[in-house]
């Protein structure tokens, strides 16, 4: 990880739970498994890239769709890159190379009723721009 960013008032707990969710989110990735990637995720969530806007379910029915990376052994290359918490927000830079692609998301986070979750995606792909 490259840097990460923290406020006086985050907790320990509160960047383990993130780095938890990135982690699950990286393997449900990697798996093509629907029910772990859904339940990281607010359901009104939309993920959204330059000329592309999904709901949670369109993304999910596409993830379903498509080849498993594991299946396909695929390397597990994903990162955490960056993650900045304030009390009950976060935003975290990920890097996730998938088939031809190598896309940095940006995953917004927000801690409701306790809990951690996903509420925003923005990614693209950098290949060839690194």
């Amino acid at each position: 990880m490259n840097h990460v960013n923290t406020s006086l008032t985050e907790t320990t707990s509160d960047f383990t739970d993130i780095t938890a969710i990135l982690l699950s989110y990286f393997d449900g990735l990697h798996h093509g498994d629907i029910t772990k990637l859904k339940s990281l995720f607010h359901s009104d969530v939309w993920l959204k890239a330059p000329g592309v806007r999904r709901s949670l379910v369109q993304w999910l029915t596409d993830v379903e769709s498509r080849s498993v990376p594991a299946q396909l052994n695929k390397p597990f290359d994903f990162k955490i890159l960056a993650i900045d918490v304030v009390q009950d927000q976060a935003m975290a830079k990920v890097y996730c190379p998938l088939f031809d692609f190598n896309y940095i998301d940006f995953l917004g986070l927000l801690k409701e009723d306790g809990q951690w979750q996903i509420v925003s995606k923005m990614y693209t792909d950098t290949k060839g721009q690194q």
